[in-house]
């Protein structure tokens, strides 16, 4: 498959980039939508949003929820209209589970029969979702984070690199989940929890 990665000034557009080799999958530019650096490959041609029509389909690299969907309505401006999953082959999916558009799953991830993710969700290295996850669209999860069994996390939601969360918790859209915290009870929407 041929794709093209917009917005390639986070950092994780290098895994992105990765994981589309190990997929065998031809990344044919690298599309810059704010000025910055790139962080994508010398080997992917770089242009900046203005100047190109998009034709091939569409991956975005970024990790928070609202950047990402920034970037998503800006790609559908530019005439970008696939989205597709990238799943990096070293993760582990069952064979009962529901993706839609845009998903990206990264390396190492361990993800439970049952379970769904919804348009634009970003799993990150090495994190783990239990049997029947739910996470909403555009939801963000960190590296190596555990995700107990029968868990829900709302539309824009963010856990932080090494966050645990318990058995049937619900977190709430557009929460931040701090690194490293361990999430015992649920969460509301906008919620903030740390430490």
């Amino acid at each position: 498959m041929r794709v093209a990665l917009f917005a390639v000034g986070s950092a994780v557009t290098a895994d992105v980039e990765e994981s589309c080799a190990r997929a065998g999958w031809t990344v044919t530019m690298a599309i810059r939508n704010f000025p910055g650096p790139s962080w994508a490959s010398e080997e992917v041609p770089l242009v900046e949003s203005g100047d190109v029509s998009i034709r091939d389909p569409v991956l975005l690299p970024l990790f928070s929820p609202a950047n990402r969907r920034a970037a998503w309505a800006d790609a559908v401006a530019r005439g970008a209209t696939v989205f597709p999953v990238l799943i990096d082959p070293t993760a582990i999916l069952p064979r009962r589970i529901a993706i839609a558009e845009g998903v990206y799953v990264n390396a190492g991830c361990v993800i439970g029969a049952g379970s769904r993710l919804g348009r634009f969700v970003f799993i990150n290295r090495a994190a783990s979702l239990g049997h029947h996850a739910d996470v909403g669209d555009f939801a963000s999860v960190g590296p190596g984070v555990t995700v107990a069994g029968g868990v829900t996390i709302g539309a824009g939601a963010m856990l932080g690199a090494g966050a645990v969360v318990l058995p049937n918790v619900r977190i709430g859209a557009d929460a931040v989940i701090g690194a490293g915290c361990v999430v015992r009870h649920d969460v509301p929407a906008g919620g903030r929890f740390v430490g």
